[in-house]
């Protein structure tokens, strides 16, 4: 079975591949200041938990945009399964051409998205992943990576608000019946959501004005769910991309050892 292990700047999601299958997912809050230990003893909990075995895995794939847990991270993998994971970075095989002023400074994350997006829907596509921060990633028919945006991601906009404000209460992202606000939560979560849903469908019409062509246009990330079905123009939320990236540029990177 093959682990797959994207470190994000919030949370650290885990998939579990059986052949083909994602098995089982599982998830816990990104630290800084982990010792090896305790993240093996995190991983080892939880797979105990979800009563699955450590000597079933035989791959480790793992993408980070956490470069301080990385080392750490690693050798923690190496204590649980005794194996040598595939860490994403510069100068992997991808099977995409990264079509950017500076191919290197792509995050793993974006690669992964990328991917992902291509080998699973082999078209032109949008990808949108709401984590930490929103980006949104275009790939052409021809598996080229060409454009890229990066926003304040869903949690940072609302912390914002609260945070800079002194009588602002911190809220419940939820999207209110109407945008017209009666009392000081209302109003928040209405200028919040919307607004958010309003940046969203910006860039999104902007990047159609400018590329000129119909394409797929699909959310993924912890925070999608929170959007997706609040807008016509995403046609599809795959919180499960990462994984499958992952999981295909492993294939990839294995097959030519």
């Amino acid at each position: 079975m093959l682990l797959t292990i994207d470190v994000g700047n919030t949370n650290i999601s885990c998939g579990i591949f059986k052949d083909e299958n994602l098995i089982a997912k599982f998830r816990f809050i990104t630290k800084n200041n982990r010792t090896p230990d305790e993240l093996a003893l995190q991983i080892h909990s939880i797979f105990e938990v979800k009563h699955l075995k450590e000597d079933d895995i035989d791959g480790v794939v793992i993408s980070s945009v956490v470069p301080n847990i990385n080392n750490d991270l690693i050798y923690a993998i190496k204590q649980l399964f005794d194996i040598e994971p595939l860490f994403i970075a510069a100068g992997i095989k991808t099977g995409i051409k990264i079509n950017v002023d500076d191919p290197k400074s792509v995050g793993a994350d974006l690669i992964v998205d990328a991917v992902g997006a291509y080998n699973r829907y082999n078209s032109a596509t949008l990808v949108i992943d709401f984590g930490t921060a929103t980006k949104f990633i275009y790939i052409n028919d021809d598996a080229v990576f060409q454009y890229g945006v990066i926003s304040p991601g869903l949690e940072i906009y609302a912390n914002s608000l609260w945070q800079k404000t002194a009588q602002l209460p911190a809220v419940q992202l939820t999207k209110p019946k109407s945008i017209l606000g009666k009392n000081t939560v209302h109003c928040m979560q209405a200028g919040i959501v919307y607004g958010y849903i309003g940046l969203t469908e910006g860039i999104i019409n902007q990047i159609k004005k400018e590329i000129g062509k119909e394409f797929n246009i699909l959310a993924t990330g912890g925070l999608g769910r929170y959007i997706y079905n609040e807008t016509d123009l995403i046609k599809e939320y795959d919180p499960d991309l990462a994984y499958y990236g992952m999981k295909y540029l492993y294939e990839k990177n294995r097959s030519v050892k």
